[in-house]
């Protein structure tokens, strides 16, 4: 197997060089992109580097030297540059959130691997595969907000970038061969469309993994909780994990303890955290506890539609059809159409390809590669 040879990145670390980095890469027609931020180590999270890649350079910017990035616009938004990155979501809303940057004409590689049917799709295992490199993991959950960055840190960024362009020529000669660059191409354009969600003035326990299944009470109490955590996790600039685990503020909020002893035997509450937190734990516990029955928070559950046989047959029929379709086309069955979509072709039941237009969840690529079948599932 052929040993692809990492470039010696080339660091960005001011304005001036920043804007000579655009000037030379105006007229790329492909450039690759990765980014690191900081998110498991600081309270607010933000992009630390962002990865550039030609065809045989690899440039290093560093955000925090360079702070005002908007140069790099003209290399994003150039509708005339296509934009290569692995698993986008993240990146896409980390430059918008950060540096109010969009991307234009983007091709994310991990969808094109899902939707030419390989199995593994994360990078490690796609470079491990097709170029032989083996990506040193050590650095993934580094803090990226350290300066200087050691030499391990920087060969690793280039390395990340450095096959991006490759790999990207080879996905897209597979497609083209297939006939399924289109459909990379559609669900590239809207990713490129996502944003981060503006979570502003909306109670903590929303977006608590399990929340929704308390009690009004213990929910009450988690809210309390949480927002003392988060308190602690600013003053300290740690993300609010790092203060008090998920788990361990699942446990609180159900226990409900009300003094020190009660908080012996709380999984993740070791002595010293005890210490640390303990009269702030038991006065959010307090709290939560305190607030009337009438003004006890709620979760408002989405109401569950009432049972229709002849729904949920033509659902089985879809999903039986949909696990033979993607056998035969080689792709994961719920890359090829997820279940959100098969259940609103169920609800809706569109008779003709018109109809089909009407299910706004649909992709042209699916209509045109699935529509008949569909549409016959459904008769």
């Amino acid at each position: 197997m052929k040993q692809h040879h990492v470039i010696r990145p080339k660091m960005i670390e001011s304005r001036e060089a920043l804007l000579r980095l655009v000037e030379k890469l105006a007229g790329e027609t492909v450039l690759a992109f990765d980014l690191e931020a900081d998110s498991l180590h600081h309270y607010r999270e933000k992009v630390c580097l962002i990865q550039i890649a030609a065809s045989r350079e690899v440039f290093l910017v560093d955000p925090l030297a360079v702070p005002d990035l908007s140069p790099l616009a003209v290399l994003l938004e150039n509708p005339a540059i296509r934009k290569v990155f692995h698993g986008a979501d993240y990146d896409i809303r980390s430059l918008y959130r950060d540096f109010s940057l969009s991307v234009h004409n983007l091709f994310d590689t991990m969808i094109a691997c899902q939707l030419l049917g390989e199995k593994e799709v994360g990078l490690a295992a796609v470079l491990r595969k097709r170029f032989g490199v083996e990506l040193d993991k050590r650095y993934q959950k580094a803090d990226w907000s350290k300066r200087p960055l050691d030499s391990g840190m920087i060969a690793y960024a280039a390395a990340d970038t450095s096959c991006l362009v490759a790999l990207y020529r080879q996905l897209e000669e597979e497609l083209v061969a297939r006939g399924r660059i289109s459909w990379v191409e559609e669900e590239c354009v809207l990713l490129s469309e996502v944003r981060a969600a503006d979570r502003e003035g909306e109670p903590l326990y929303v977006r608590f993994k399990g929340a929704s299944r308390m009690d009004r009470r213990s929910l009450a109490v988690l809210d309390a909780l949480l927002r003392f955590r988060d308190d602690k996790a600013r003053l300290a600039d740690r993300p609010p994990f790092k203060v008090l685990s998920n788990e361990t503020m699942r446990e609180l909020a159900e226990k409900k303890p009300l003094t020190v002893q009660d908080l012996s035997g709380i999984p993740g509450l070791p002595a010293r955290s005890v210490e640390r937190y303990g009269r702030d734990i038991l006065k959010a516990v307090a709290e939560g506890c305190s607030i009337p029955e009438e003004l006890l928070p709620f979760i408002a559950r989405p109401l569950r539609p009432e049972r229709d046989a002849a729904r949920e047959e033509r659902l089985k029929r879809l999903k039986r059809w949909r696990e033979k379709k993607a056998l035969a086309l080689g792709i994961d069955a719920g890359i090829l159409v997820n279940n959100a979509l098969l259940e609103t072709l169920a609800k809706e039941v569109p008779c003709d390809l018109n109809g089909l237009d009407a299910v706004p969840v649909l992709r042209r690529w699916q209509k045109s590669v699935l529509g008949e079948e569909l549409l016959g599932m459904l008769r």
